[in-house]
């Protein structure tokens, strides 16, 4: 059976529409395996940034060491927080509790730093206190480009008509990597 050219255009249409969905079909799945790997590449910068951190904590914690070296509580709790977070491998949310109770041991730590004014004045420790605080910038911009990626993604994954593919390829949202707040605010009690 032979169609005549005007019972042809039906099959065009719908040849077409089927031709653009398929297109759509195809491009959504790029965009969702694209965004994932932001993800994976974004959370690579937070590692690479916590990483050189913990690296220079031992040498902050070794130059107070010489200047109060009577403060071993305060060291301990800065070094048990750092070994913890530095072998955190979990969730975001867990690698993220992990590093509020560092932030706040460093936080305790410079409390301390405070009341040792021939520490304050090492060139030594002010070196490493200001790689430090160059440290905490990168991580804290490697973290906000992670959690825009994580938006992003979560976005993708559940706005109609891209959840459909989502759920058919089990695209999964991504956790947001959130520092406490509230805990960097909070006065830190040192006893002298």
């Amino acid at each position: 059976m032979i169609l005549a050219q005007g019972e042809m255009i039906p099959v065009y249409v719908i040849g077409g529409i089927i031709l653009l969905i398929l297109i759509w079909f195809i491009a959504t799945y790029n965009v969702f395996v694209r965004l994932r790997q932001h993800v994976k590449e974004s959370w690579s910068g937070i590692d690479t940034e916590l990483k050189r951190r913990y690296d220079l904590i031992p040498n902050l914690v070794e130059t107070v060491k010489g200047y109060a070296a009577h403060e071993k509580q305060v060291l301990e709790s800065v070094i048990e927080a750092r070994t913890r977070a530095a072998n955190s491998n979990g969730s975001p949310n867990a690698q993220a509790r992990d590093e509020n109770m560092l932030v706040g041991a460093l936080q305790q730590l410079f409390a301390l730093a405070e009341g040792y004014p021939d520490l304050k004045a090492s060139a030594n420790f002010l070196e490493l206190q200001k790689q430090l605080a160059d440290t905490e910038d990168r991580i804290q911009a490697a973290r906000r480009f992670y959690n825009a990626n994580v938006r992003d993604l979560n976005t993708r994954c559940g706005v109609f008509p891209s959840n459909l593919i989502a759920g058919m390829f089990h695209f999964q949202r991504a956790e947001f990597f959130e520092i406490d707040s509230a805990s960097a605010r909070a006065p830190v009690k040192v006893s002298l």
